[in-house]
């Protein structure tokens, strides 16, 4: 993990998962989804940190 990473939007993760904003807000709610960071009143999320969730749903299905 790189401390230089730019980090995404709700709506970039959103995009780059194929699902609705809404979704990635649901799954949010139930602790659910790759970590989010709080970045003031905002939430942002590390690409190498929804490759490690993405990852780790490839092993659930195996």
């Amino acid at each position: 993990m790189s401390i230089v990473e730019k980090l995404w939007t709700l709506q970039q993760l959103a995009e780059f998962l194929g699902v609705p904003e809404a979704t990635v807000y649901q799954w949010r709610s139930k602790n659910y989804g790759p970590r989010g960071l709080r970045v003031g009143k905002h939430v942002r999320y590390r690409p190498s940190d929804v490759e490690k969730w993405l990852a780790s749903l490839a092993h659930e299905v195996a």
